[in-house]
């Protein structure tokens, strides 16, 4: 019966979230046509407009109106190459914008592989506390199944066992925010295989392996299982 109470108070906290990765705020087309300077050379992924004349002097860490700086354009836009010649030219891959996500968590948020390998590679941490939920790259990611990524920012050192402020890690997120298809699972093995700790239980004392039974997902329990041995 306290699971079936927990379960209903997770399913509140969902409905007044929308989850821990839905908050970020790309810019809109609107934002992309008035862009200029450095802002506009990464919305439109040039990398000869970030190395003109003309930009010398421009702050690389300038802001949009809702916080985001070229770093954060080029990271929503998925220009990599762009990303790299921003952070050399002085951005600083560790400003968040006005959701508190920073170019990593975006790239995160986003599925973007390339993006996040080129961010990681020029210098990016891995390791930020990111967004509303005082959470991380590797929660969000976690949240949405985006196994690929998890797997690179484990080995970008990412928290493994970070609670966020709804007292929820990867692993947890993972189980209770996903779909219990494949790549949720992937993402289950990934952090199991780091070694995340799997016996971290939520603000109401259930475990993943608890939160994965309740919900009849097999694979994710069968690897949570093997795990608290």
């Amino acid at each position: 019966m306290a699971h079936l109470f927990a379960l209903v108070g997770l399913f509140g906290i969902l409905t007044l979230t929308g989850g821990a990765a839905s908050a970020q705020t790309p810019p809109t087309p609107t934002e992309l046509a008035a862009y200029r300077g450095l802002h506009a050379a990464a919305a439109k992924g040039s990398i000869d407009d970030i190395g003109q004349p003309r930009q010398q002097g421009a702050d690389p860490n300038a802001r949009d109106s809702n916080g985001r700086t070229p770093l954060h354009v080029a990271a929503f836009q998925g220009h990599g190459s762009v990303a790299r010649a921003l952070i050399a030219a002085g951005s600083d891959p560790g400003l968040l914008d006005n959701q508190r996500y920073d170019a990593v968590t975006i790239a995160a948020v986003r599925d973007d592989v390339p993006m996040l390998k080129a961010l990681l590679a020029s210098g990016a941490s891995a390791k930020l506390m990111t967004s509303i939920y005082d959470g991380t790259a590797l929660i969000a990611a976690a949240h949405l199944g985006h196994d690929g990524v998890v797997r690179e920012l484990i080995r970008a050192g990412a928290p493994l066992d970070h609670v966020n402020n709804l007292g929820w890690t990867a692993l947890i997120e993972a189980v209770i925010l996903g779909d219990g298809g494949p790549r949720h699972t992937e993402t289950v093995r990934a952090l199991v295989e780091a070694g995340a700790n799997p016996k971290i239980p939520d603000r109401n004392g259930m475990t993943p392996l608890q939160h994965a039974e309740a919900r009849g997902y097999a694979s994710m329990a069968s690897i949570l299982r093997q795990a608290g041995r």
